[in-house]
């Protein structure tokens, strides 16, 4: 396991930005030698990536044209680059109101402590509530953004998978292509265990073990997206094991058997039982009776994370936080006085 260097963290609690942005010129051309974390990628998500700033429509106009060439030759924005090619890149404007955030200190240091383990291939992360997985529709910046300013010399670091904001626990994030492909490819399948920790509202039957529930999503007249229970929708499976049942709730343990947008969330309103201070899913009176018991989030937290990579067996697992230990534990104890 490796760790941050704390010596290349500036006086701020920043690490300097030494990424390819300043590289992108208006006069010159530049030549980037793929390397091997970089290898695999297709020659448009390699540009959109790196060139932090440029138009979509530009960079596809430059490869469309044959400004773009690797090794040389000409290429199209689906070609593949290995390991040692040489990719052509002409001047290209910046559009300098892209440029990447900088991280408040708060979330800075919180991110850089959430690390739980590091190596040549992969970062896996106790990922914060409140802290969406990457900028977009109003949010300045998100973890994947924060991550390459922590780590200014990772030429490659990619969301292998998403959280809700609103959802604490582990998530991970690849330094390879080549991770992310064989990470996706046991995602699409059953090669990656995760479990989250619920607490819902009311008695969770401890014979309702699994909702198979197709979801759909929609959009409302704000913008704001949300999922629902559809025939016409993609099949969705969430099995679910009661862990401990209080007065008025039940904790349990999710396990998301497909991966669909607040595909838990929604299946645990689904089965009548949603969980506690769901702004999006939750009742006026259930998210009034969260408030009374000192709930300030939702209460879901991705606690465990098992998979096999290259013949080993990685195994993570990631405590509740305090918040939501503390609602546990002031829960139990009005039982004892009810």
């Amino acid at each position: 396991m490796t760790s941050i260097d704390q010596d290349s963290i500036d006086h701020k609690g920043r690490h300097e930005n030494k990424g390819f942005k300043s590289l992108v010129s208006k006069t010159s051309v530049q030549f980037i030698s793929i390397s091997d974390e970089e290898s695999g990628q297709r020659v448009d998500n390699f540009l959109l990536r790196t060139l932090n700033g440029v138009p979509k429509t530009r960079i596809y106009k430059a490869i469309r044209k044959g400004e773009v060439r690797v090794n040389k030759g000409r290429v199209k924005p689906e070609n593949k680059l290995t390991a040692g090619d040489l990719i052509r890149v002409p001047p290209l404007d910046v559009v300098e109101s892209n440029a990447p955030k900088s991280i408040p200190d708060r979330w800075f240091k919180r991110i850089a402590k959430s690390v739980v383990y590091e190596d040549q291939n992969l970062i896996v992360l106790n990922k914060p509530t409140g802290l969406a997985v990457h900028g977009g529709s109003g949010v300045n910046f998100g973890l994947i953004e924060s991550l390459r300013q922590i780590y200014p010399n990772q030429r490659y670091l990619e969301l292998v998978h998403r959280l809700d904001r609103d959802t604490s626990g582990l998530i991970m994030v690849a330094k390879r292509a080549s991770t992310l492909r064989e990470l996706h490819q046991l995602l699409r399948g059953d090669g990656v265990d995760k479990r989250y920790l619920a607490l819902v509202h009311g008695k969770w039957p401890a014979h309702r073990v699994r909702v198979e529930a197709s979801l759909e999503k929609s959009g409302l007249a704000s913008g704001e997206r949300v999922v629902r229970v559809s025939a016409d929708g993609r099949r969705s499976i969430t099995d679910f094991r009661v862990v401990e049942r209080l007065n008025g709730a039940t904790l349990i343990e999710a396990k998301p058997v497909t991966g669909r947008t607040h595909q838990i969330r929604v299946h645990a309103q689904h089965a009548g039982h949603p969980i506690m201070s769901d702004p999006k899913y939750a009742s006026e009176d259930q998210l009034n009776e969260a408030k009374s018991i000192g709930l300030k989030r939702l209460f879901l937290h991705a606690y465990r994370l098992s998979f096999r990579l290259d013949g080993s067996l990685y195994e993570f697992e990631a405590p509740m936080d305090a918040e939501l230990q503390q609602v546990c534990e002031s829960i139990a104890l009005r039982n004892s006085f009810s």
